[in-house]
């Protein structure tokens, strides 16, 4: 069997992470577009939450040269990788000079204030304790500015309540989002991700999340519960298939479908 050009190649768990599951220039322009709509405004300020490698962050310094960027994570490595492949690398020096990026713990209340934190790939979920979450949430809350704006992102749906795999095939490899185990009790659930390059063995567990699965109303209401004036939805359309279009419109109505993604804004 021949092996493939990329078998051949060292693996790299965050460049497969990078081009399967983020979204950074979509994501960072859906950010903007929501904040001048919902503050009549340009944003030039926004932090990136369990920012890992902070593609994001990156993307954001690139929609106007007075863009400012900030990145806040525990782990340092892959802030170090971050700092150099992907994304980064890709600035302009004058670029780069607007991008700050933080090892520190997103409950730090002397984080920089920003006009927008985002909690973007579910991050957030780690905290499985409603006060837990709550903390949190008033962090963000005192470490925007007067009217800044919160935004992360949410999913459900009838899939996420049972054990499930699915594959997505790329060019070279393949990506699996595997649910391993969901306790209707707690909400919590178990999800890995898997890779399998063309010609090799599929790599599993290379991500590991252990999360509880947190509902839209939940979420809503302990934004409004820390002080956010109002909460905005935003709700992903369907193509012809039935899969997610990737077009998100403001809604107070879900539509009852096995899986879902939507944003949640909390608005100071």
């Amino acid at each position: 069997m021949t092996r493939s050009k990329s078998a051949s190649q060292p693996f790299d768990k965050y460049e497969y992470y990078l081009k399967s599951v983020q979204s950074p220039e979509t994501d960072a322009e859906f950010i903007d577009k929501a904040f001048k709509d919902l503050r009549k405004r340009k944003a030039i300020s926004m932090r990136e939450d369990f920012c890992g490698t902070y593609s994001l962050t990156c993307e954001w310094v690139k929609l106007g040269n007075k863009k400012q960027g900030i990145g806040v994570d525990l782990d340092p490595e892959p802030l170090e990788y971050g700092a150099n492949h992907s994304a980064y690398q890709s600035l302009t020096a004058k670029q780069k000079k607007r991008v700050r990026i933080l090892c520190d713990d997103v409950m730090n209340p002397k984080l920089p204030k920003a006009d927008i934190v985002n909690a973007m790939n579910f991050s957030y979920s780690l905290f499985k304790k409603r006060e837990e979450l709550k903390v949190y949430f008033k962090n963000v809350y005192k470490t925007l500015n007067s009217d800044g704006m919160f935004i992360l992102d949410c999913f459900g749906g009838s899939e996420c309540q049972e054990e499930n795999e699915s594959e997505t095939e790329h060019d070279d490899f393949s990506y699996f989002w595997d649910q391993d185990s969901f306790d209707p009790v707690t909400n919590e659930a178990q999800f890995y991700i898997h890779f399998k390059r063309k010609g090799e063995k599929k790599r599993k567990k290379v991500f590991s999340y252990d999360w509880r699965l947190w509902t839209i109303p939940e979420l809503r209401e302990l934004m409004q519960e820390v002080g956010f004036k109002e909460t905005v939805v935003y709700w992903e359309g369907t193509d012809e298939d039935g899969d997610g279009d990737g077009v998100f419109t403001r809604t107070e109505v879900g539509e009852e479908c096995d899986s879902w993604v939507a944003y949640v804004v909390g608005l100071k």
